[in-house]
């Protein structure tokens, strides 16, 4: 079975939040479209607390972009965004959610952070996705949403992994950095990355 992924929909991504990913509004449309060709549609939030040690707020004299080590790993430090409860932490009021089964919220951990929906980023706890997936008869994955190159990128990647065929929507996504997102793709090419248009499915 097919299921269709949607990564982090959220007004702080979207052209106006905290960490906006350019033109990321102009997915939803399509991602709208898209959702009624599924039979299984499930969504991820990020859903962090405020005290998150990926905000750069929370580090003295540390900005927004600068690199530092959190828990033995890289961590780029970003605006506070997508707090619990706030509206930045909302999924975008013009995407359709009436067909959305589950929500897996991730990054709830303040001293990880967490880009995929499938694990943290140091691979400690899963937020049970994989198992969902396994439990509905879902072996096709198609992925869309924001940032391509940050959550959408480490969620295909956990995916592949855990043996599950992953299927990039390429005009239902956008990029912070179109440039590395590029890189990113070709190495999730080489693993057995498919990529397709929207208009093809």
């Amino acid at each position: 079975m097919k299921a269709l992924i949607l990564i982090d929909i959220q007004n702080d991504f979207i052209p106006g939040g905290s960490l906006e990913v350019p033109s990321g509004d102009e997915i939803i449309p399509v991602v709208n479209n898209l959702q009624e060709k599924f039979d299984l549609v499930v969504a991820t939030q990020d859903w962090h607390p405020q005290n998150h040690m990926s905000f750069a707020s929370n580090h003295k004299g540390k900005e927004p972009f600068e690199m530092i080590e959190l828990g033995g790993m890289d961590q780029i430090l970003w605006p506070d965004h997508c707090v619990q409860d706030s509206k930045g932490a909302e999924f975008h009021p013009e995407l359709n959610t009436t067909k959305i089964e589950t929500i897996f919220r991730k990054g709830m951990d303040s001293e990880i952070d967490s880009y995929s929906g499938f694990y943290d980023n140091g691979h400690k706890k899963s937020t049970g996705l994989a198992g969902y997936l396994r439990e509905k008869g879902a072996t096709e994955l198609y992925f869309c949403g924001l940032a391509a190159d940050v959550c959408v990128y480490y969620s295909i990647k956990d995916a592949q992994k855990e043996g599950f065929s992953a299927t990039l929507i390429e005009d239902a996504t956008r990029a912070l950095d179109n440039k590395k997102f590029a890189e990113m793709k070709a190495e999730l090419q080489g693993l057995g990355l498919k990529e397709i248009s929207a208009k093809y499915l």
